[in-house]
């Protein structure tokens, strides 16, 4: 009788990443309230270790979104942190957003193929998606003028059944969608491998990021409502810019907005 397939692995091959030299540091945790809140910490202490650095944790209780939302991590997800340095660029905290849209383009590169025929995507300024559910998040910080911390939190194994009743109408989980469960290790390291080639064209060829980011935009055509601070402005989405923006058409013409929370 033959054997039952070997089940995959969730808890990540740290040892593996880092011998494989795709990191140069690399925490793995049980429990953590936050992966970026812990790289975060990291990047302020006065002794650093050698960058750049992963922090994975098996369970993630206080991930966080943009602005004050939280990010649901269910179980058995997928939730790591990246600290980065930025010491040789130019433009430095500026880089916020186009440095989400390469970890978004690194992301739907890993995943697509393992959803096909769906369409996999992005939606500005930080959510991968498929059929029109957020499949993970995104979520980059400056915790200093010469770090960055790329956040991601990916619904990979949970179950829908897992999903809060309010979110599952909006969230799609790879497990589900795929009938099939992922290890979280080969995820990680086809990540890291598209995100070294990416983060690599950001000092000099930003617009090659974006670029890619525009061909693979799902709200390309629809009605978007972009709220920032007080300001609130509607308008048809006709793509990303070369700079990373959203480009945005009302009736005063064609804007692009770098910042903000869509409704």
């Amino acid at each position: 009788m033959p054997r039952p397939p070997r089940p995959p692995a969730l808890t990540v091959d740290v040892q593996r990443i880092v011998s494989e030299k795709l990191v140069a540091t690399a925490e793995h945790h049980e429990r953590l309230e936050s992966t970026n809140d812990r790289a975060k910490q990291i990047a302020r202490q006065e002794e650093e270790p050698p960058l750049p650095l992963l922090v994975v944790a098996n369970q993630q209780s206080s991930g966080r979104g943009r602005g004050a939302r939280s990010w649901w991590t269910g179980p058995q997800s997928l939730a790591f942190s990246l600290l980065v340095s930025l010491e040789h660029w130019t433009g430095g905290r500026a880089r916020v957003p186009v440095t989400a849209l390469a970890a978004g383009v690194a992301l739907v590169e890993v995943l697509a193929p393992r959803l096909a025929p769906r369409t996999v995507g992005l939606e500005w300024p930080n959510d991968v998606c498929v059929e029109g559910r957020k499949l993970a998040g995104i979520l980059v910080e400056a915790p200093t003028a010469n770090r960055l911390v790329i956040g991601v939190g990916v619904n990979t194994n949970s179950r829908l059944s897992d999903v809060p009743a309010e979110l599952q109408d909006r969230i799609a989980t790879l497990c589900d969608r795929t009938a099939t469960c992922h290890d979280h290790t080969e995820l990680l390291v086809g990540w890291l491998q598209r995100w070294d080639h990416w983060f690599g064209c950001l000092p000099g060829q930003a617009n090659l990021v974006a670029e890619a980011a525009d061909r693979l935009c799902l709200q390309r055509g629809l009605h978007l409502r972009l709220r920032r601070g007080a300001e609130v402005h509607e308008g048809i989405c006709r793509g990303i810019a070369a700079d990373g923006a959203l480009i945005l058409e009302t009736a005063e013409g064609l804007g692009k907005h770098y910042s903000g929370t869509l409704h």
